[in-house]
């Protein structure tokens, strides 16, 4: 397996396995037709907008549409510090990450992380980021932006024949 799910960003290779629900779904019990990390990687790096799911503060699930990147195996996005989202990710940093899809899909669970000049940004990833962004969308993105590093993968293009999760570690 390794190779096939090695992150861009050199860290341990993900725990690959079936996505844990009720059998009548059908998803296969044995590895063969699991998904490798490279195409979730695929999928990340060409979409074009994707949806992120936050949390308000009184524990109602918010939802919508974002830019983004992804360089080292991390999505990157960002929005304005008074949004909705971002106000929410202040609160509680856990967040879900869908591309726009609902056949080819990919849904990352993670912790967002701002970075930003306050946070102690690192001048070359945010000038990795604004040249992707600029490559991407034809405008720079600057600080703030979040970055969010999957804890958990699932994706399937063949549902559910290949329905494959990744588990990162902590």
């Amino acid at each position: 397996m390794s190779g096939e799910n090695e992150r861009a960003s050199g860290d341990a290779d993900p725990e690959r396995s079936r996505p844990e629900t009720e059998s009548s779904y059908g998803i296969p019990a044995t590895a063969e037709g699991m998904l490798p990390w490279r195409h979730v990687e695929a999928r990340m790096r060409g979409d074009r907008t994707y949806w992120v799911v936050t949390t308000r503060p009184d524990g109602r699930a918010h939802a919508r549409p974002v830019w983004g990147v992804w360089i080292d195996g991390s999505f990157h996005c960002g929005g304005g510090e008074r949004t909705r989202w971002a106000r929410n990710l202040a609160e509680n940093p856990e967040i879900v990450v869908h591309r726009e899809s609902g056949e080819d899909v990919v849904i990352l669970e993670g912790i967002a992380e701002k970075i930003a000049p306050e946070t102690g940004a690192d001048p070359a990833l945010v000038e990795r980021v604004d040249a992707a962004y600029e490559a991407k969308y034809g405008m720079r993105h600057g600080t703030p932006f979040w970055v969010v590093r999957p804890r958990v993968a699932l994706a399937w293009s063949d549902y559910p024949e290949d329905a494959t999760r990744w588990r990162f570690e902590e």
